[in-house]
């Protein structure tokens, strides 16, 4: 007996048209042998109750087709089940999937579904809110909350309230309790990791790892216009490590004080948040389907092939290359 799928989609999530991919997503599946459903979003946390309710049902697995946002409430809903997590990226940034090695791409990435490769990953809680990539305070987190004010998504939208952001944020001063020390900062932005990149290849934690059962705390110093320019730099190579104006500390606890309330974003997607927030990692208490290999992270070079990996597959999706049909 094939084994039961339900399929959520979220049809306001990333660039593409959902609309137009489910009648591809249909096929594909079925040729693979899936045994299915298909349920669309109304609203937010919608996509959580579906995922709750699939695993009561029983439901082997729950694939999340949408972006880091949609990945973040299925996810909430299967933690701590048997049912697994699949992930159909087709969001703006897709950084769970970027990290795991899982294709931006419909027909690739069901297939590391139908392999049925299962790992055990750990995800991050801050103030008992689920993340499963990233969760930051500080400029990021005051960029996102500008970008969700937006209509539009998409990286020049992204990079448009990025520089508008910049030109008008102050740095603020936190206190962060790890490992046993107080460390007092006037910092950019704090984020902490538990996989290795915000979504497009963007690295704040290059060697972070989603089963290692801790998270990785990246701390951006506050500096001038020439040190968060090579930050940024640093970001897109995999060399924020080599930064001086950098730390990055690994524990499985911590807790970030800050002067007043504020701006946070959990995944990408924004919130206000108290000015005392506890961060916690929860080993291997998420089943997510995972290619069987696993690249090793070199600096410089994974960026860049992943970059070029984009181009094409980009370039693909609008110059489809038919070939000629063969003579009979």
């Amino acid at each position: 007996m094939a084994k039961p799928f339900l399929v959520i989609v979220n049809p306001a999530s990333g660039t593409v048209a959902k609309l137009r991919i489910i009648p591809h997503l249909y096929k594909k599946m079925t040729e693979l042998g899936f045994d299915f459903d298909i349920a669309f979003t109304k609203g937010a946390g919608h996509a959580r109750e579906l995922a709750e309710q699939a695993a009561a049902d029983g439901r082997y697995a729950v694939l999340a087709c949408g972006g880091d946002g949609t990945v973040n409430e299925i996810a909430s809903g299967l933690c701590g089940t048997d049912t697994i997590l699949g992930i159909i990226p087709t969001g703006s940034g897709n950084g769970l999937a970027r990290h795991l090695g899982i294709p931006v791409d419909i027909n690739r990435s069901l297939k590391v579904i139908a392999a049925d490769n299962v790992i055990a990953a750990d995800y991050g809680t801050a103030n008992d809110k689920p993340f499963f990539c990233t969760f930051g305070v500080g400029f990021d987190a005051a960029v996102s909350e500008r970008c969700a004010r937006e209509k539009r998504r998409g990286i020049i939208m992204y990079l448009r309230n990025t520089v508008s952001e910049y030109m008008k944020f102050c740095p603020e001063e936190y206190d962060i309790e790890v490992n046993g020390e107080i460390i007092t900062d006037r910092a950019f932005l704090v984020v902490c990791c538990n996989a290795s990149q915000y979504g497009n290849n963007a690295f704040i934690a290059p060697h972070a790892s989603v089963t290692d059962g801790e998270l990785d705390i990246t701390i951006v110093h506050a500096g001038n216009f020439f040190t968060h320019a090579i930050a940024g730099i640093d970001i897109l190579t995999g060399l924020i490590r080599n930064n001086t104006f950098v730390n990055t500390i690994r524990t499985s606890s911590a807790r970030i004080i800050r002067k007043t309330p504020g701006a946070a974003h959990l995944d990408g997607d924004a919130l206000s948040m108290d000015r005392v927030i506890d961060v916690k990692c929860h080993p291997g208490r998420l089943r997510i389907f995972a290619p069987t290999n696993e690249t090793r992270f070199k600096p410089i070079l994974t960026p860049t092939v992943l970059f070029f990996r984009d181009i094409v597959l980009s370039m693909a999706r609008l110059l489809p290359i038919r070939l000629p049909a063969r003579k009979k």
